[in-house]
């Protein structure tokens, strides 16, 4: 039996239901899942906090929260440090910062097609917070950015099946044309809308960081946060667009789970996965 740990700190798009990649009917055998969530806050204290999960004896053990740089992310990588430990965040996307995370034994899945959040009460409200994630993982999923972090999840559970005694961790900046990738699109025209939509969905941080961290009128807070939310919602859109192109040419290409955790394929509607 393989147990994988989640210790979610904050939120991302990629948070909500990552756990629930692995095991999409709820039928998948040889595996156990445990999750420790701190809601929005992600302090050192609530990393701390995560450590209550150790006494469960995760195989391994995935991170999620934005910023993996910033001060509750970096303290529960040190609390984790004896287990092998994924990390899987919007940052950092520099190459010498993730450098230092792979140096420092720690896997890694930078997303930064899951944007920084326009989060000002100026704007934001749990209503706006609602659908700016549910936009966010529609980019997610139609892009392949879900696919590429379940497959490689994937491939940890197969080496601890494998007995091998120290994982190969994943180091990926998922830029959005890694992630189109995992998607096997058969349309051009729908690989291409897909890419876009990652690169819009990319350019959404920038936008809202302004809104976050710099701008002090409340005007000028509230228009860049919605000018933010409005290029999510366009992405969204885009991502969708692809999928409906290869709808209309019964090209979806499924990766659903056996019950024995093997990945099995289909492309037609009414095909039987193999």
């Amino acid at each position: 039996m393989v147990k994988i740990g989640f210790v979610k700190l904050g939120n991302l798009g990629i948070s909500q239901g990552i756990e629930l990649l692995l095991d999409e009917i709820a039928q998948r055998e040889g595996i156990e899942v445990r999750v420790f969530g701190s809601g929005a806050k992600m302090s050192p204290s609530e990393a701390e906090a995560s450590v209550e999960l150790k006494n469960w004896g995760p195989d391994f053990v995935v991170i999620v929260s934005p910023n993996a740089s910033a001060p509750g992310p970096t303290k529960a990588r040190e609390l984790w440090k004896d287990v092998p430990t994924v990390v899987i965040s919007d940052g950092p996307t520099k190459k010498d910062d993730r450098k230092a995370l792979e140096e420092a034994g720690f896997g890694y899945i930078i997303l930064p097609v899951d944007p920084l959040i326009g989060a000002k009460r100026e704007f934001l409200d749990a209503t706006e917070m609602i659908l700016f994630n549910s936009d966010a993982q529609k980019v997610l999923a139609n892009i392949g950015a879900s696919r590429l972090v379940k497959q490689e999840i994937d491939k940890l559970i197969d080496q601890v099946n494998e007995g091998k005694k120290e994982l190969e961790l994943p180091h990926i900046l998922a830029t959005p044309e890694k992630c189109v990738e995992r998607m096997n699109f058969s349309n051009p025209y729908a690989k291409a809308k897909a890419i876009a939509a990652g690169h819009i969905a990319s350019k959404v941080a920038e936008i809202n960081f302004k809104a976050c961290f710099i701008l002090k009128d409340v005007a000028d807070i509230a228009l860049t946060a919605a000018a933010g939310h409005e290029a999510l919602r366009v992405a969204a859109k885009l991502a969708d667009e692809a999928r409906e192109l290869e709808k209309s040419g019964d090209t979806i290409y499924r990766e659903p789970h056996a019950k024995s955790g093997e990945l099995l394929k289909k492309v037609k509607l009414f095909e039987k996965p193999q």
